[in-house]
C-alpha cells in the first residue's frame, strides 16, 4: 500500500492496493489528510514532519489503519515507512506493509539467504569429499588384486561399495550446479501431468492424484526439467508419508494451481504469479522437523538422503520463486510460488 502526500499530509497519489484496503476510490481520497485513516494520527503526523524537516531520511512505526467496513470498526495492523520522494509529486512517500506480509517477506529473505549459504557450503564440502574418495576406491581395487585369499576381498568390496555410495551422494549434491539452466516456454500443467503419470505408474493402486487446475494460467520462461524434478521430489516425499494410507487404499495427493496477484517475492513486487499447491492427506510432518525440512541431509525417514526438498527449493529459487510448507495431521501442503510475465 503506497501513498504520496504533500507538505500538509494530504494525499496526492494512492495506489490501487490502498484504495482496496480503505474501501474508497483515489478520487475520494485525493487532497484528504492520510492521517484521517489512522487510529492514532499523531504518530503519522510526527513522522511526516520529521522527514519533511530532514531530521530523518526515513521513519518507521507500527499503526492501525482504519477501513470502511460494517460500522467502520475494521482495522489493519500495518508497518509504516515514511521517506522522501521527488519526481513526479515532490512530496513524501508513505508505504504501509501489513504486519503479516512484512513477517512473510522477512522470512522469505532469511530462507533465501540461508539457502544460498547452505548451497555454497554443501558444494565446497562435496568437492572436498570427492577428491580423496576416488583415491580410496582406487587403492581398494589395487589392494583386492594383490590379496592372496578370496575371503579377504570381501573387505575391499565393502570399501568399494561404500565409496560408490558416497560418490552417488556427492553427485546429487553437485547436480544443481552442474546442469545448465535450460530456458524454454513452460506450461505448469504439463509439468504436473508428467509428475502425475510417473507417480501413478509407481503406485497404480491405493493412491489418487487429484487435478485442480486453473487452466487460464499463462506459460512462462523456465527450465521444464528442473520444475518436473522439484515437483516430483515433493510428491515422492508425500507418497512415502502416505505409505500406510496407500495400503489401506485411501491415499490422496492434490495438485492445485491458482493465480496470485500483486505478490511480493523477496523485495520485488510482481503483478501476477502462479501458486502450485501439492497437498496430501498423510500424517503430517513431525513438529521437530518442520523448521528444518529444507535443510540438506535432514530426513524424516530411515534411509532417506534428505536431499529431495533441498533440491526442490534450489530449483524453485532459480526461477525467482519460493516454496513453503504448512502441515498438520491429515493435511500437508507445499506451496510453490513463481512469478509470471
Amino acid at each position: 500500500m503506497v501513498a504520496v502526500v504533500d507538505e500538509q499530509g494530504c494525499c496526492v497519489f494512492v495506489n490501487a492496493v490502498l484504495e482496496s484496503v480503505i474501501g474508497l476510490s483515489r478520487r475520494m481520497l485525493a487532497h484528504c489528510p492520510l492521517s484521517d485513516w489512522f487510529k492514532e494520527p499523531l504518530a503519522l503526523q510526527e513522522a511526516l514532519g520529521a522527514v519533511e524537516r530532514n531530521e530523518f531520511a526515513t521513519r518507521r512505526f507500527e499503526a492501525e489503519l482504519r477501513r470502511t467496513g460494517v460500522g467502520g470498526a475494521e482495522s489493519l495492523h500495518v508497518h509504516v515507512i515514511v521517506s522522501q520522494t521527488e519526481h513526479p509529486y515532490r512530496g513524501l512517500l508513505v508505504e504501509m506493509l501489513e504486519i503479516e506480509q512484512q513477517a512473510r517477506q522477512e522470512r522469505e529473505e532469511r530462507v533465501m539467504g540461508q539457502a544460498q549459504v547452505t548451497k555454497e557450503l554443501i558444494r565446497n564440502l562435496a568437492h572436498e569429499i570427492k577428491n580423496p574418495l576416488g583415491g580410496i576406491r582406487g587403492a581398494a581395487q589395487l589392494l583386492a588384486m594383490e590379496l592372496p585369499s578370496p575371503e579377504l576381498t570381501e573387505y575391499t568390496e565393502v570399501i568399494i561399495h561404500e565409496a560408490d555410495r558416497l560418490q552417488t551422494l556427492v553427485d546429487r549434491l553437485l547436480a544443481p550446479h552442474r546442469k545448465p539452466h535450460v530456458v524454454s516456454d513452460v506450461n505448469i500443467h504439463e509439468v504436473c501431468e508428467r509428475v502425475r503419470s510417473l507417480v501413478l505408474a509407481e503406485h497404480p493402486k491405493g493412491l489418487s492424484v487429484v487435478r485442480d487446475y486453473d487452466t487460464s494460467l499463462p506459460e512462462f520462461r523456465g527450465d521444464r526439467e528442473q520444475l518436473i524434478q522439484a515437483v516430483l521430489n515433493i510428491v515422492h516425499n508425500a507418497c512415502q508419508a502416505l505409505s500406510e494410507r496407500i495400503v489401506q487404499g485411501d491415499g490422496q495427493i492434490v495438485l492445485r494451481t491458482r493465480a496470485a496477484r500483486q505478490v511480493t517475492l523477496g523485495k520485488q513486487r510482481y503483478r501476477l504469479a502462479l501458486e502450485l499447491h501439492i497437498q496430501d492427506n498423510g500424517p503430517g510432518i513431525p513438529e521437530a522437523l518442520r523448521e528444518r525440512i529444507f535443510y540438506p541431509l535432514v530426513s524424516g525417514r530411515e534411509g532417506g538422503s534428505g536431499l529431495g526438498l533441498t533440491l526442490a527449493q534450489t530449483f524453485v529459487q532459480q526461477h525467482q520463486g519460493t516454496i513453503e510448507c504448512s502441515s498438520e495431521p491429515g493435511r500437508t501442503d507445499f506451496k510453490i510460488v513463481i512469478p509470471l510475465p
